[in-house]
């Protein structure tokens, strides 16, 4: 009986009732099994998960907090009222009641205390009505949750829980203090968001729908999560990173032993061992990255296989769904279940895809703040020698370009393993379906691979472009920073041609890789094509009973589509992951390049003793020769130091040596207390003047104007608008040197130091000044006395009042000793100062003020420019015309011939479909089908009329994205350097190389490669819609509503992305320009000890950023979601339209509408990527045709000039009621100027900072062009005359000597218009002669970036070589000679004299001294001229010149 029991109760009849039948029903057997037995293997398939993250968080150990505790008692109690209960029931049944019954009274007690304690959930709704009344309206689940709870009797513990949490954690002063904090932070809604709103996407839409209202701002966005910002990331990986170098570093040691003693290894084996060390680098990397990110990858690697899982899952129901259409008898019921059944495995499959994405843009977004942290500290520690090896320009790229590849690295990086398997899992059920025909895919899959691996690596050869693009932002990042030189000297069109010629070999290049890539996207994409026509042509060709049903033929063409995704993905995946590995190897090499040793100088108490360096030999690397050798001192506490010598003797170097800059290869540095330093060039950061001085301290008031009153800088603050608060311009470009060079020394005294290295903080300001600020600040009775100062100076005068003098000669100590001491030993010292005594002691005073800063306002203008660029950014929606602007640089001519062919494109697609359709429908006649020759050969030709169309569409679009690149990368390169001076000092050049890099970077590639996905998938889509109407016609109106469903989610998203896309654009410059300034400022930060402060600047930059990056890949994901959601709306629609219409629908026509609405989802998403893409990287067009419309200077040129070409023959200059200003609305700097210089007069111009000596030189040479007046030269107008031929024609020294990297010949010559003779005999004018001739290769010597190896005076030796070669017959001298010594200064000065000895000279005096025998003086004062006569008549006339002369004692 039981056994017959048992059979009834799950015997294979009682299936009929289920699945064979027109009324299904689940079984008894099945309700009482399978539907207990879920939650079970339920709870044990996640419970190594649930263990996993246990251990994971809190290291396995559950905290037992109150809420625990409730927890507990709440599972005890409810487990106690359900035995008793059960046992009730049992006892009930065996009927033994009378005791239980008062256990069951005594449960109904504690359900009673349940009620009361549930009660608390009303207390807790009031609370939170209290407490967050502002999130109610975003959180209405989370608001009704306790009322809910408290409904819910049999939850009693939840409601003791809630009443446990509501009175130990709620009224707590620090919970309230969190909440607020996270309320006025504006926290990121995902971690509040119920599962649904997670997985998909819904908590994000608050924020579209307020992009779709109103403008986006910065202050709308949510702060980032505790787990995506840089303290959190970097703060865990620079252990990691440092362990791993540490490592890496084993390594070089065991090479290197095992190299014998005094053996040198041979020049391969040396770059064998060079290469194997970046890859090693680039290894450790990646480890260091995948150890920190890797096991929350891992969970979007699981949300991948789940998506696969569904992916093949429904060919097998599209199968099931096709044999249900040929079956008559089938039940209506089990049609409409297969396309439920269809619907729901593509909307698992849709969630779990964009879980997956979701998760791989986080951590790209993770990697990307973390590369960028680690590159930013390494810039801070990085030694002198490995940072000449990389130039500003490329680090910049690797925190640019290099992080972009990482972070495509992590998104496609699981396609590499992932899209063999779904290869071969796609080629397993072909051959369920079609036999060993299916071996013919594999073969034309084995056939295709070998074609794209060539391509790939090809590809891979010609990634030459990013060595092309490297040069080419170097070299604009030189082009920036040496503006204002390349304007003096008319040198635009050289360079203009050097930055083009990188151009091109980069287009070469980048074309070459397109053509190659189009070869392969037109391989893939007819890969499907390839494969079927391979699979069903053997099919056929084997046997004639073998027919081509619609099941076979859409079954399989729906797995032959799933094997397209893995086909086309794994090449771009080796492509991308190849790419990244190069990025690694370039950061590796970057991040383990050689740091400053800590052991290069020893700290010390100020308490222990004197500074001092013993037997010290130094050099700038490991492999060059010392820069200084034998050095030997010791400074007293509380002595001056002053430290003399030639241009290039090493007196710097010193500095540096004491700083720890320097490599030291023998001997000791020992500074006792802490260090302030100032650099010869100032160091300005685009910050307040305030900011600047205080350099991240607390502002003392007292002693901050104390400091400004002993550097002379109270009298500039009183003239500005904003008095300190005034911004200074990017890299100091609207003050003058001495007064960057004042706010740089103001910047070490507010220090307070113990040490203070001051290298020639005196040469860049006027004699009187530099007089006051050693009085005041570095003489015995200065703010410094009681501090150890050690001063480079080519000021004899200061010399006296020296504790100790060093005088270094080819970097040794020569002498050394206090002044009477060293004149006493009659040496060379002695010899010097006996000859310039003289000289020094007739320094004039320039000004009695102490300077204005120049330029004056253009701070404020400054910030409103930026205000209302950041405005534009953030406001303006894209426009049409960016898209007329792209397309118009194409042509018309191309753009219509692409359209149509990617329409003959889709009509083959289309119909090689079709005909397949009609092929399944043919009637089978004795098992076999007729003309299969025919149909096969219509087949195959549609299908390759569509591969040769493809690649068309792509090369066609290639090129003209290239022909478009090239136009516009042109447009705004002339743009840039048409731009007038005004518009390079109010633009931070962050902004601007950002505009060559990422910008040009994305029109290059992102906008012609979302463009071709974009075209290819609408056209796909209209190819799906077309089939769908041609088998239902019905699905009109559903179609229909589900495409203006698709427009309008779609246009509240293009609103919001855009905005974000500017946003995140616009707070990426400033970390590019921050990344810059501290490069260059690495020193005075490392002097300083400001290392942690700009560390947590750039953070906080690095933090900005991502605040709008995080929510615009959100925002992609969101859309996608949606609307695949949409997409598989269209899959039912198909599906369940199929099913109504079985008794007139063919089972050809069905499979094809229905294997083609399986690929809308995939074309949707598809469609928003690149849409999002080509709309996104659109604003490059838009950013890069930005400066079209600012300002320019006048024409380089004028046509038909009739300018003699050797003019001007005499030089003669003459001023007509010349005024001249800065900006329109501002005071002229020049007032009514009327002055005539004659032939070869030699005119010296004197007067204080900003009196307008400066502004004349910049109207001569119309760097302002002037606002009244006309200046003529020869007799021409230089007004009526292009600027280039002016420029060319005239000459000028400037006072700050830049330098290019580049060959020594180039930066003298850049046209190549003179002769090497020409060029030696300048040099040897110049006294560089010598020097140049000692060089490794001479005039060929590469210049680093800016010139750095070589010295501020020998890089101002090399700009009188560039005039001395030019000699032209009117030369301005721009206190040129501010950073030699006197005895070069003398030097320059009898070349000055005797090789211009008959051109017109004007210079802007420093020392008063060079110009007493000139022609004539002309004192400058607030934009007039005061005085003007030869010197020996200005000082008999006892005025302003006389009063200068008396101070200086030269009258």
């Amino acid at each position: 009986d039981d056994v017959r029991g048992q059979c009834d109760f799950c015997g294979p009849h009682d299936w009929n009732r289920t699945w064979y039948t027109a009324n299904p029903d689940l079984t008894q057997c099945f309700q009482n099994t399978v539907l207990v037995w879920v939650p079970c293997i339920y709870l044990w398939l996640l419970a190594p998960f649930y263990c996993l993250h246990l251990y994971c968080h809190d290291h396995g150990r559950i905290r037992m907090s109150c809420l625990c505790t409730a927890k507990m008692v709440r599972s005890t109690f409810d487990r106690a009222l359900y035995q008793t209960k059960s046992t009730y029931i049992f006892l009930f049944a065996n009927g033994s009641i009378d005791f239980w019954k008062k256990i069951l009274c005594s449960s109904f007690l504690v359900q009673v205390l349940g009620f009361m304690l549930a009660s608390f959930g009303f207390v807790e709704f009031f609370y939170i009505l209290l407490e967050r009344s502002q999130e109610i309206q975003q959180h209405m689940v989370f608001l009704l949750s306790p009322i809910i709870r408290s409904m819910t009797a049999h939850h009693l513990t939840s409601s003791l829980s809630v009443a446990v949490y509501f009175s130990k954690e709620r009224f707590t002063t620090k919970t309230t203090a969190c909440l607020v904090f996270n309320l006025l932070q504006n926290p990121c809604p995902v971690k509040d968001a119920s599962f649904l709103s997670k997985i998909l996407f819904w908590w994000f839409t608050g924020l579209v729908v307020k992009g779709y209202r109103t403008p986006l701002a910065a202050e709308d966005l949510w702060t980032l999560r505790q787990e995506d910002t840089s303290r959190k990331i970097i703060s865990e990986l620079q252990e990691d990173w440092t362990a791993e170098c540490t490592k890496l570093q084993r390594q070089e040691k065991a090479l290197a032993s095992g190299v014998a003693l005094g053996s040198r290894l041979p020049d391969q084996a040396q770059l064998l061992r060079k290469l194997q060390k970046e890859q090693s680098s680039g290894f450790f990397l990646l480890r260091t990255l995948a150890r920190k990110f890797g096991p929350y990858f891992l969970t979007g690697t699981l949300c991948i296989i789940f998506h696969d899982a569904f992916m093949f899952a429904i060919p097998q129901v599209l199968s099931l769904l096709l044999s249900f259409m040929k079956d008559e008898d089938a039940p209506l019921w089990k049609g409409y279940f297969y396309a439920t059944l269809m619907f729901l495995l593509s909307c698992l499959q849709s969630l779990f895809n964009h879980q997956y994405m979701y998760t791989c843009f986080t951590v790209g977004m993770r990697v990307k703040t973390a590369v960028m942290g680690l590159v930013y500290r390494k810039s801070l520690v990085i030694n002198s020698s490995a940072r000449r090896t990389c130039t500003v320009g490329e680090i910049v790229n690797l925190v640019s370009a290099d992080t972009q590849k990482l972070m495509d690295f992590v998104v496609y990086f699981n396609a590499v393993w992932l899209a063999p398997i779904e290869i071969a899992l796609c080629l397993f059920f072909l051959w369920q379906h079609l036999g060993p025909s299916a071996l013919a895919g594999i073969t034309t899959v084995i056939l295709i691979f070998p074609l794209n691996g060539f391509i790939a690596k090809k590809r891979s050869k010609l990634q030459v472009q990013m060595k092309f693009m490297d040069g080419r932002i170097r070299l604009m990042n030189e082009i920036l920073n040496g503006i204002k030189i390349l304007k003096f000297y008319a040198w635009e069109k050289a360079f203009l041609e050097q930055v083009l010629g990188y151009r091109e070999k980069e287009l070469k290049a980048l074309k070459k890789s397109q053509i190659l890539y189009s070869i392969s996207i037109a391989s893939f994409n007819s890969s499907s094509f390839l494969i079927a026509f391979a699979m069903f042509g053997v099919y056929v060709m084997l046997d004639d009973r073998n027919v081509l049903d619609a099941q076979k033929v859409f079954v399989s063409m729906a797995l032959i589509n799933i094997l397209k995704t893995p086909l086309s993905q794994l090449p771009f995946a080796i492509s991308t992951t190849m790419q990244a590995m190069v990025s690694l190897r370039r950061l590796g090499k970057y991040l383990c390049a050689e740091e400053l040793k800590v052991d290069n100088v020893s700290k010390a108490p100020l308490s222990s003793g004197r500074s001092s360096t013993h037997n010290g030999t130094f050099s700038w690397s490991a492999e060059s020769p010392p820069c200084l050798k034998r050095i030997n001192f010791h400074v007293p506490r509380g002595s001056l130091v002053a430290v003399v010598g030639h241009v290039g003797s090493g007196k710097s170097s010193l500095l540096s040596a004491m700083l720890g800059e320097t490599e030291k290869r023998s001997g000791s540095v020992t500074v006792k207390g802490s260090v302030a330093y100032v650099p010869q060039q100032a160091w300005i950061q685009n910050a307040t003047v305030q900011d600047n001085i205080i350099f991240g301290r607390e502002k003392l008031k007292t002693w901050y104007n104390r400091v400004l009153e002993a550097c002379a800088l109270l009298p500039d603050l009183d003239i500005l608008p904003a008095g300190d608060s005034t911004e200074i311009g990017e890299k100091g470009l609207n003050l003058s040197g001495g007064q960057k060079q004042r706010v740089s020394l103001a910047r070490a005294v507010y220090r307070k130091a113990d040490v203070y290295l001051l290298d020639d903080p005196l040469s860049a300001v006027d004699a009187h000044v530099g007089q006051h600020i050693f009085d005041k600040v570095i003489g015995p009775k200065g703010v410094l006395r009681d501090k150890t100062r050690i001063l480079v100076t080519h000021g004899m005068s200061f010399l006296p009042q020296a504790d100790l003098i060093l005088v270094l000669v080819d970097g040794e100590i020569t002498e050394s000793g206090s002044y009477q001491e060293l004149l006493s030993r009659h040496g060379a010292f002695a010899d010097f100062i006996h000859t310039f005594a003289n000289t020094e002691r007739k320094e004039s005073v320039i000004q009695r003020g102490n300077g204005s800063f120049v330029q004056k306002g253009k701070s404020n203008a400054y910030h409103l420019y930026m205000n209302n660029q950041s405005l534009c950014s953030f406001f303006l929606q894209v426009k049409l015309e960016m898209y007329k602007k792209y397309f118009k640089t194409i042509g018309l001519a191309l753009i219509i011939p692409i359209v149509f062919l990617y329409g003959f494109q889709q009509g083959a697609s289309l119909g090689y479909n079709y005909w397949l359709s009609i092929w399944a429908d043919d009637p089978v006649v004795n098992g076999t089908q007729t003309d299969t020759d025919l149909k096969l050969t219509v087949f195959g030709a549609l299908g390759f009329v569509q591969g040769i169309a493809i690649f068309g569409t792509t090369v066609a679009i290639s090129i003209c994205g290239i022909i478009a690149s090239r136009h516009l990368h042109m447009d705004l390169l002339i743009n840039v350097l048409r731009s007038p001076m005004s518009f390079f000092e109010s633009t931070p050049s962050g902004n601007l190389l950002n505009r060559f890099a990422k910008e040009i970077d994305a029109i290059d590639c992102m906008v012609p490669d979302g463009l071709k996905m974009m075209l290819s998938y609408v056209f796909k889509l209209m190819e799906v819609c077309i089939i769908v109407l041609m088998a239902t016609p019905f699905a009109a109106v559903i179609i229909l509503p589900l495409a203006f469903l698709y427009a309008f989610v779609q246009s509240f998203y293009v609103a919001t992305s855009c905005q974000l896309r500017r946003l995140e654009a616009v707070s990426r410059s400033p970390i590019y320009t921050h990344f810059n300034e501290t490069v260059q400022g690495a020193s005075v930060i490392r002097a300083f000890g400001e290392q942690s402060r700009f560390i947590l600047q750039a953070n906080e930059r690095v933090d900005f950023n991502q605040t709008s990056y995080f929510p615009r890949f959100v925002a992609t994901r969101w859309l996608a979601v949606n609307l695949e959601f949409v997409g598989n709306g269209v899959v039912l629609a198909a599906a369940i339209l199929s099913v109504m219409g079985k008794n007139t629908l063919s089972p050809g026509i069905v499979g094809l509408a229905v294997s083609h609405s399986l690929q809308v989802t995939g074309i949707l998403s598809w469609i928003v990527r690149s849409w999002t893409d080509v709309e996104n990287n659109i604003v490059s067009v838009e950013r890069v045709n930005e400066y079209a419309d600012t300002a320019k200077e006048a024409s380089w040129s004028v046509e038909g000039s009739s300018l003699p070409l050797a003019w001007p023959q005499q030089g003669t200059i003459e001023f007509q009621d010349y005024g001249l200003q800065y900006r329109k609305g501002l005071e002229l700097a020049l007032k009514g100027i009327t002055l005539q210089i004659h032939e070869r007069e030699k005119v010296g111009i004197v007067g204080r900072t900003g009196a307008g000596k400066s502004s004349l030189a910049l109207g001569i040479f119309r760097i302002l062009e002037a606002a009244k007046g006309k200046i003529f030269i020869d007799g021409v107008n230089i007004a009526d005359i292009g600027l280039h031929d002016l420029r060319s024609r005239i000459t000028i020294i400037p006072q700050d000597p830049v330098l290019f990297s580049g060959s020594l010949r180039m930066n003298l010559d850049p046209f190549d218009t003179y002769t090497d003779e020409e060029v030696w005999s300048s040099l040897e004018l110049a006294h560089l002669k010598n020097f140049v001739s000692n060089l490794p290769n001479k005039l060929n010597y590469e210049c680093s970036e800016g010139g750095e190896n070589l010295s501020l005076g020998q890089r101002q030796l090399v700009c009188l070589a560039r005039a001395l070669l030019r000699k032209t017959k009117i030369l301005v001298l721009d206190e040129a000679t501010a950073a030699v010594d006197l005895e070069t200064d003398t030097l320059i000065q009898s070349t000055i004299r005797t090789q211009f000895e008959d051109c017109t000279v004007l210079t802007i005096a420093h020392r008063l001294n060079t110009i007493m025998d000139y022609t004539r003086v002309i004192v400058m004062d607030r934009g007039h001229i005061s005085e003007m006569d030869s010197p020996a008549n200005l000082i008999a006339q006892r005025g302003q010149f006389y009063r200068m002369c008396r101070e200086a004692g030269l009258a």
